[in-house]
């Protein structure tokens, strides 16, 4: 084989584990691929990498060629003093050709795996100019000596075991990463379900009571126990967000669908933000057609839609404002529509007001309450149902929030 047929045979090969590199994860076949390819290509008895541990400060073999790899496994190699320690501390590649009249070489290896090891070159492995390990290749075949080219060979396969490493390690991050990103969502999950389950009852006794000294003791207290209503009420309001939430996340939301008229949650539901808006300083209106709106949902899980739509109209529209809820039939869909003219949603805003916990104001200087997981709710819940949800607004002159509720079951949908 001439000088052109061995060199491109060479570039075959090194090629060949740029493409095993580019198509694989796992580390220790394509590694053991890299050092069965050095020995071949630089004519070597074996090939190793040896890799510095930063907890030790020593120089570990990774894997060899040979089938000396489990006993390798167990060898140190000194940084001081040790041939692939210079390499590893300069930089630099470095062929020794006859080991017996270095100093720097590490006889212990030889001795421990009863191989004499005559001659020796080593490259380092850099990733972004930093040496992670060496890559070497021992006892020239026919009592050669190694060359440049040699030294080529094994920078560039050096170089692809480098890459192959810090793959792995990243992917290892990642994995990692995701691991604990897991469990903290579990535990989210679970303080959530904790808390609320154990802030119900307590409430439900404070709302109860409440309720009944409200009645007894109108004349006296009746506004200082509104305040409490009012506050346990929004208390409510949150623990059953919260909740919510968890069982969209999970996935264990059960709907009870049944056809009903839609007009009639949306008259209740007017009826109780009505107090609300008028408070407010607010008009609230509700329109809907003479005709039934019948549709096939979980009547319940519509009433936390439109709640979550009127409670943020009358929370975002400023005193003497008008929040107005508009229904109308469109191709076996119902199209709701809950506007007002307050201060609007910047455009840059409205692709991700429906994400958890997103909201348009800064939450250090925000004037209105809430923990921005209503809309996030609104369009899990519509999803459910095969329905869907979108805002339009201009800053300064009010938002639109409109959500299309199919009629009929997914069965008897039709074209």
């Amino acid at each position: 084989m001439n000088d052109l047929e061995r060199r491109v045979q060479r570039l075959e090969r090194i090629l060949d584990v740029s493409r095993q590199l580019t198509s694989t994860l796992a580390l220790g076949p394509l590694l053991k691929t890299i050092v069965n390819t050095a020995a071949e290509l630089t004519a070597s008895e074996d090939a190793s990498i040896i890799l510095w541990d930063a907890r030790t400060g020593e120089l570990h073999f990774r894997t060899s060629s040979g089938e000396l790899a489990d006993q390798l496994a167990d060898i140190p190699v000194p940084v001081d003093g040790s041939i692939a320690g210079t390499v590893l501390n300069s930089g630099e590649p470095l062929i020794v050709s006859d080991t017996r009249s270095d100093p720097r070489h590490y006889g212990e290896v030889g001795r421990r795996v009863g191989r004499e090891i005559r001659s020796l070159v080593a490259v380092p492995m850099q990733i972004k100019e930093r040496c992670i390990g060496v890559l070497e290749a021992i006892n020239k075949c026919g009592d050669e000596e190694f060359t440049p080219e040699d030294v080529e060979t094994l920078m560039i396969l050096g170089a692809q075991a480098a890459v192959a490493i810090e793959n792995a390690q990243l992917i290892g991050a990642l994995r990692e990463a995701y691991d604990r990103l897991g469990k903290l969502e579990q535990l989210k999950s679970d303080f959530i379900a904790i808390a609320s389950h154990e802030l119900r009852t307590p409430l439900s006794l404070i709302l109860g009571y409440a309720t009944l000294l409200r009645h007894q003791f109108e004349e006296t207290v009746g506004e200082q126990l509104d305040v409490v209503l009012r506050a346990a009420l929004r208390l409510k309001h949150l623990i059953e967000t919260m909740l919510n939430l968890r069982y969209l996340e999970t996935g264990e939301v059960d709907l009870a669908c049944e056809f009903f008229d839609l007009r009639t949650e949306i008259r209740r539901a007017g009826r109780a933000y009505r107090t609300l808006a008028e408070a407010s300083r607010l008009t609230l209106e509700m329109h809907v057609p003479d005709e039934c709106l019948m549709v096939w949902a979980d009547r319940d899980k519509i009433s936390v839609v439109l709640d979550n739509l009127l409670s943020n109209a009358v929370k975002f529209t400023p005193a003497g404002g008008r929040v107005w809820m508009t229904a109308i039939e469109r191709r076996n869909q119902v199209e709701v529509t809950v506007a007002d003219n307050g201060v609007g949603i910047p455009q840059e805003a409205l692709k991700r007001i429906f994400e958890p916990f997103e909201q348009v104001e800064d939450h250090m200087t925000r004037q209105h309450s809430g923990m921005g997981l209503g809309l996030s709710i609104v369009k899990g819940l519509l999803e459910l149902h095969g329905g869907r949800v979108w805002a339009e607004s201009t800053p300064g002159h009010g938002s639109n929030f409109v959500f299309l509720l199919p009629m009929e079951p997914p069965s008897e949908k039709t074209d």
